[in-house]
């Protein structure tokens, strides 16, 4: 009968292993499950549609987590400091990720943004520093500052899909880039796209579609 998880519920229960939320649950609070250090794998059920605030802020065992295709928002915070977090899909439904949602998820190595995303927040994936590559759709029209800074270990970003050259905020977005780092544009849009507001700054990491494709 249980529908909602409240904030704070299992804050700091640092023992706390394992969790299995029933498929009646809809929502989980801001901070329900923070600092659960020793909670390793989390199922969300199919009825949930807002998981909330820092969630599992600083959970530093969680090494998986499935997100289901009810969920439309993944709010700031939800999952910072997740350092065994390796590998997350995020589902078509979501439009929106948080501030600092996996900010310092040293482990996450792969991760699929959703074509509904119209912006990447400040410091999303900040300090990601196991992430080698990420696919930017179409969608995003904006990415704010320190969204990928010291992802040190990114190979290159994909924007071939890119209709139009995306706002970036500031010059901070891809802060500590990779020298061997490629940010990969479609032909029609990398003369304007090296010279575009900031984007400027990142200019020698910019390559074409055709010759990424060529290598």
């Amino acid at each position: 009968s249980v529908t909602s998880i409240s904030a704070y519920v299992f804050y700091r229960c640092y023992s706390l292993a394992s969790v299995v939320i029933p498929q009646s649950v809809t929502s989980i609070g801001a901070d329900a499950f923070a600092e659960c250090y020793s909670l390793a794998s989390v199922v969300i059920p199919s009825g949930i549609t807002s998981i909330d605030t820092s969630a599992f802020f600083d959970c530093q065992s969680l090494a998986s987590v499935v997100i289901p295709q009810s969920v439309t928002s993944i709010s700031a915070y939800v999952f910072y400091r997740c350092y065994s977090l390796a590998s997350v899909v995020i589902p078509q439904s979501v439009t929106s990720i948080g501030t600092y949602a996996f900010f310092e998820c040293s482990s996450l190595s792969s991760v699929v943004i959703p074509s509904g995303i119209t912006s990447i927040g400040s410091q999303v994936f900040s300090g990601c520093m196991s992430l080698s590559s990420v696919v930017i759709p179409q969608s995003v029209t904006s990415i704010r500052d320190s969204a990928f800074s010291n992802c040190y270990g990114m190979a290159f970003y994909d924007f071939r899909a890119s209709k139009s050259v995306p706002t970036l905020s500031n010059t901070y977005a891809f802060n500590n880039i990779p020298s061997d780092c490629k940010i990969i544009v479609p032909d029609t849009l990398y003369d304007e796209w090296i010279v575009a507001e900031n984007w400027s700054t990142y200019a020698s990491y910019i390559i074409k579609k055709s010759e990424w494709d060529a290598q």
